[in-house]
């Protein structure tokens, strides 16, 4: 169940981060899910280093991961922008 739970909510995430920033390039569904996991990741060690636990990969809240994926999904833009 807890892969399962991961894609879901990779997804969730993922959607919601293409839909709150315009003109983002396709990833298709799969990408999509690799978005929401990577912005859970992302976020979960962004928080890790503001609350002092050190530079340790972990997953984070719906805040989190929104804020972790958005800011990937700006990042790939700029990056397909300049090349």
């Amino acid at each position: 169940m807890g892969v399962l739970s991961w894609i879901i909510g990779g997804f969730i995430i993922g959607v919601l981060a293409k839909w709150l920033v315009r003109d983002n390039p396709d990833l298709g569904c799969i990408g999509t899910v690799a978005l929401g996991i990577a912005g859970s990741l992302v976020g979960g060690t962004i928080a890790n280093l503001i609350t002092g636990d050190g530079f340790d990969i972990a997953g984070t809240g719906f805040l989190g991961s929104l804020i972790g994926a958005i800011g990937l999904l700006l990042f790939i833009r700029r990056r397909s922008e300049s090349t």
